[in-house]
């Protein structure tokens, strides 16, 4: 009796076509339904980094995991359509006796409408459920692909803006420091509020269509994680060093920002800390931040706190966000700026942001010594361990498995 396959068949079928309802027609941020998509968009992942680690450079290795969001789209297609033909072959096998006869009859079913006969062996309702099924999962397929592009289009416009504002790539401390430069600090609020708009269409489309996590920037070193990372390491630090005369828009900026990667994490099924302790340690090191601080003040930006009274302050803010932002990078594999993390796939070696150099007729030449990182971290410096003390990502401190940290 093949009535158990039967029923398996009809559990693959219904359990497939509501992650596909899910995904395409209904996508729900963090719903266990989206699995197959995320499964999938991971498997890619993790081929196509094992491709890249023989590049030499991180441009080449930018190349080919730029595959790694329209393959991803591809495979997710097969596989839906895959489990469907394997379920409704199972359902068609007490009719056949035949495990190959049904999965003919299924597969021939699901691609090509109309080709079932009265001389086929199996049951025609059945087989019809299958044409019908295929010709469906095709159609949301084709319909999901330009609200997959318009959501990126939208999310890089802004992303390529950064790289006159933050360089390339971005870096927070860069976003304040240039807007001192050139004099135009009074349009930091509109910046702010721009990145706060942004950062809500993200966690919209990236919670509603999860793939889009994995696609990259059109140029090698843009990326969305650290534009937006950027973004809100230049509020808290606007917030923490000047309390009084920091636009209100940074901290709703930051609000809107830690949220938004908190909304990603979700739709990932990651775990992580939703109430982090405002004193709680940092991966970033107040050396770090404390150098930030002088160039700042050596450009002229004027401050209302020294380094040690803004640190924590700035811990404060940076808690919400920093160990997602710094997961998302190393998920995403984006360049390793300064202020965002390890990467598990690319050296140590920080990658400074290319700027142009700054020409004052008043003042001369502006070295770009003076805005680069800290000696021994900057492009092109030798790999080195891991600080002693500094403090492990909280999904590691807390014992997270290579699952829930997404990790191969």
């Amino acid at each position: 009796m093949h009535w158990p396959a039967f029923a398996l068949g009809i559990a693959i079928v219904a359990a497939t076509g509501l992650s596909l309802v899910t995904t395409f027609v209904l996508p729900r941020g963090g719903s266990k339904w989206q699995f197959i998509s995320i499964a999938v968009s991971r498997a890619v992942r993790v081929f196509f980094r094992m491709l890249s680690r023989p590049a030499g450079s991180f441009e080449r290795k930018d190349a080919i995991l730029a595959w790694v969001g329209p393959i991803a789209l591809l495979v997710q297609l097969v596989c839906f359509l895959g489990l469907f033909i394997a379920g409704y072959a199972l359902m068609d096998l007490p009719w056949t006796d035949s495990m190959v006869t049904a999965l003919r009859e299924a597969a021939s079913s699901l691609f090509v409408v109309g080709l079932i006969t009265q001389e086929t062996s199996g049951n025609n309702a059945v087989l019809i459920f299958a044409g019908a099924t295929g010709a469906i999962a095709v159609a949301l397929q084709i319909g999901y692909l330009p609200s997959i592009y318009q959501s990126f289009n939208r999310r890089e416009s802004l992303v390529t803006l950064m790289e006159s504002r933050a360089g390339v790539p971005a870096w927070g401390p860069e976003v304040l420091a240039r807007h001192q430069l050139v004099g135009i600090t009074d349009a930091l609020p509109a910046l702010y509020r721009d990145w706060e708009l942004w950062a809500a269409d993200l966690a919209e489309s990236h919670i509603s269509y999860p793939v889009l996590v994995w696609f990259r920037s059109p140029e090698p070193g843009f990326s969305w994680v650290l534009s937006l990372l950027a973004v809100l390491d230049a509020a808290a630090m606007h917030r923490a060093l000047c309390p009084e005369s920091s636009p209100s828009e940074a901290r709703m900026c930051l609000r809107m920002g830690f949220t938004a990667l908190r909304r990603i994490a979700q739709a990932l099924h990651w775990r992580f800390d939703p109430d982090p302790d405002p004193a709680g340690p940092l991966q970033l090191t107040f050396e770090d931040f404390s150098y930030a601080v002088d160039l700042l003040t050596s450009i002229g930006f004027v401050v209302e706190r020294s380094a040690e009274e803004a640190w924590p302050h700035f811990v404060g803010w940076r808690v919400n966000y920093e160990d997602l932002a710094y997961r998302l990078a190393d998920e995403v594999t984006a360049p390793r700026a300064p202020w965002s993390g390890d990467r598990l796939h690319l050296p140590l070696d920080l990658m400074a942001p290319k700027r142009p150099p700054h020409r004052a007729p008043e003042r001369g030449s502006l070295e770009d010594g003076r805005l680069r990182p800290p000696p021994g971290t900057g492009e092109g410096a030798a790999a080195h361990p891991r600080p002693s003390g500094r403090p492990l990502p909280w999904y590691r401190r807390h014992g997270a498995s290579k699952a829930d940290r997404g990790a191969e």
